[in-house]
């Protein structure tokens, strides 16, 4: 990017550099340009040849658009509105295109770096919100109740059932909602004040969980909310709360950092528990080995 657009890094400032330069431009770069204003959307998951497509013009007149506001070329006026889709700003949609248009353009390398990038990075954010005493207070809730419900559903249904399998082992007053055949609201009636409700949600937000855990609420269950914003309405209702990092190229948010947090989790309750869990935990695997669950080492 040249000096003359080093501090306008964002799509809304490149458009209004376009838009201040559009008098200014050739009649076919200014055919590009009101395309690419009118259409802003389609800038980071197109080609430069379907944009040039698109507005009945060369791509290389695409290229001396980009550099009517500012830019080197194309690709470099093309990235803002890329990293937009990378930081979520777009519908799932416009994301998927993202990665098809990436995978078009053989640059599935670069994919490859940014999945891994964000990873780690969703995982040293989501730590860095939380510490020991938050975790270990969510650990004794959990402990300490009479019944745990863990509540996941769509991509996080998986990551509920995986942390009650775990739990499960351990203790015996765990239970993953919504059953078979139901739903949480139906499965939450028998909730009190001796119970938690692990719940967990992501942009966009599920109705039936937020509505679970509100219900939960009213009728005095201690709640673990597992989202993404501080402002996530579970967040907001929870008595222990966990902000996650989801960011991804992905067009769904990322799991990564929900499954850390419930590992660690799970870890904490295990620390916390009574020394007859670990005699559970003992048993339970004995025991599998012994129905031949498992394939023996020769």
């Amino acid at each position: 990017m040249n000096e003359l657009f080093a501090d306008r890094k964002t799509p809304p400032d490149a458009l209004k550099v376009l838009t201040e330069k559009l008098g200014q431009l050739t009649p076919e770069v200014r055919k590009a340009a009101e395309y690419v204003l009118e259409n802003p959307n389609e800038v980071g998951i197109s080609s430069i040849r379907e944009i040039a497509k698109s507005a009945s013009v060369k791509p290389n007149t695409c290229v001396r658009m980009a550099q009517s506001a500012g830019f080197t070329g194309y690709d470099d006026f093309r990235e803002p509105f890329r990293e937009q889709i990378r930081r979520g700003n777009h519908d799932f949609p416009d994301r998927a295109r993202w990665l098809q248009s990436i995978a078009k353009g053989g640059k599935l390398s670069g994919l490859f770096m940014d999945m891994a990038a964000s990873a780690i990075q969703n995982i040293e954010a989501t730590f860095a919100g939380t510490n020991d005493k938050a975790m270990k207070q969510a650990a004794d809730a959990i402990v300490d109740a009479r019944r745990t419900y863990v509540l996941g559903v769509g991509i996080h249904n998986t990551n509920a059932r995986n942390f009650t399998y775990l739990a499960d082992m351990a203790l015996d007053a765990i239970q993953c909602i919504p059953k078979p055949g139901s739903n949480a609201t139906d499965d939450l009636v028998r909730a009190n004040e001796n119970d938690v409700l692990v719940a967990m949600t992501c942009k966009p937000y599920r109705v039936e969980v937020v509505e679970a855990v509100s219900i939960a609420k009213s009728q005095g269950a201690t709640i673990i909310g597992i989202s993404d914003s501080p402002a996530s309405p579970i967040i907001l209702n929870a008595d222990h709360a966990f902000v996650v990092d989801a960011q991804t190229p992905q067009f769904f948010p990322s799991s990564v950092s929900t499954i850390a947090l419930l590992e660690t989790l799970m870890a904490f309750v295990i620390a916390d528990a009574e020394p007859q869990v670990i005699v559970n935990i003992e048993e339970f695997h004995v025991r599998r080995h012994q129905l031949g669950i498992y394939v023996e080492d020769p």
